[in-house]
């Protein structure tokens, strides 16, 4: 870490400003996935025991400058009270005059919520009057939205440049754990890349067959770098315009990356589609398309896991929220899962592939930011960290 965190400040008696990633799916005004929210809690906790004013605030969803009621954090502030045990105070704007009047009212030891950061423009153009605005509510800012780091907005970078401004642990726990991956992992390190685009994770790619000793691939990507082989995907999701970059991908790559052998083809994109399985190298008929990894890969890839001391994984090995094309993914992580690696999941289908596997307490560490996790491990500086109090 090069950043100050919570524990280099004194924030007894004062309010501190704490941008969490609270971007939860909401459904009939409850919410519906509490994860992120659990995830913050040890940071809150440690402030409120300290004696400080605490005031959140969070995007949620796209709402593109303007109130969406369905997008409020209201139903958010009652879940965070279930978890914390105590009440949640909840201001209707996090700017102007409902903001500052909640904030003042704030005694030590007590919690504010303020309303979507996103009903407002200035929040994703990183307006600089926002960001003062922000800033006027507190004495100390807590970043603690690894989620939200990867993006230079007001609360995130903007607010930074106006207050003491230090890492709270959710974030210093992420960077802790991607920070080993890259600059000293267990060995032989295994990253595992599921997804549809090569393009989205290409900086990841690249970076990873650097720095990894295997680097498996499956889902959607995997299909370009079998087209770029010369291999027949017939009706499968491919990126023509990232054949080339797959090309020079497997001539970078040597050995280290590791394709699967055999896949799960339907004749269909939909969960009553008729399914088999193939060796990839006899190549699809006309109107199949594929949708899953096959039996022989996952035991192909389990050669790889099975020695691991450090995993990363990001990204499903098929469409797995139709269940006949979910068993590669399943597998993948019961694989990750019984490893004894130290063990690194990001990115939302695999964290919720994990969760509904039940193995998410066998996992070392589940990230909860994917995009931000990828850019991370691309070797991007995140504007969200960068904009911290360093360390000297």
């Amino acid at each position: 870490m090069d950043c100050k965190t919570i524990h280099d400040v004194d924030v007894r008696n004062r309010r501190v400003l704490v941008r969490v990633d609270f971007n939860v799916p909401i459904a009939d005004c409850r919410v519906a996935d509490d994860t992120r929210i659990r995830a913050a809690a040890p940071t809150l906790r440690d402030l409120l025991k300290g004696s400080a004013a605490v005031i959140l605030c969070s995007h949620l969803g796209r709402p593109n400058g303007v109130c969406v009621p369905a997008l409020s954090l209201r139903p958010v502030a009652t879940a965070l009270e279930g978890i914390l045990g105590r009440g949640v105070q909840f201001a209707e704007n996090c700017l102007g005059e409902a903001a500052h009047a909640a904030a003042e009212r704030l005694l030590p030891g007590e919690l504010l919520l303020l309303e979507n950061t996103r009903f407002h423009a200035g929040e994703q153009r990183n307006d600089a009057r926002m960001a003062r605005e922000l800033a006027e509510l507190a004495d100390v800012f807590v970043n603690d939205a690894f989620g939200a780091a990867h993006r230079a907005h007001a609360s995130t970078v903007g607010v930074a440049q106006h207050l003491p401004a230090v890492a709270g642990r959710l974030l210093e726990k992420e960077l802790d754990y991607l920070g080993r991956a890259l600059s000293r992992p267990g060995r032989p390190f295994v990253a595992i890349l599921g997804g549809a685009k090569i393009c989205d994770k290409i900086g990841a790619i690249e970076n990873l067959l650097e720095r990894a000793d295997r680097v498996l691939i499956g889902g959607g990507m995997a299909n370009t770098f079998f087209r770029a082989q010369g291999i027949e995907v017939a009706d499968s999701l491919v990126e023509n315009g990232a054949l080339e970059t797959a090309r020079a991908l497997l001539q970078q790559a040597g050995g280290t990356l590791v394709l699967p052998t055999e896949v799960v083809i339907a004749d269909g994109s939909n969960a009553d589609a008729a399914f088999r399985s193939i060796p990839v190298s006899a190549g699809l008929p006309a109107g199949w398309r594929i949708l899953d990894i096959g039996s022989a890969s996952v035991e192909r890839f389990a050669i790889h896991v099975s020695v691991a001391r450090m995993i990363f994984w990001n990204g499903p090995m098929g469409v797995f929220e139709l269940p006949p094309f979910a068993a590669g993914t399943n597998a993948v992580a019961r694989l990750v899962a019984e490893s004894d690696a130290t063990s690194i999941v990001g990115g939302g289908d695999s964290v919720a592939a994990v969760r509904q596997s039940g193995l998410a307490s066998e996992i070392t560490h589940i990230s909860t930011g994917g995009g931000a996790s990828l850019e991370f491990l691309q070797g991007k500086v995140l504007p969200g960290v960068a904009a911290l109090d360093p360390v000297h």
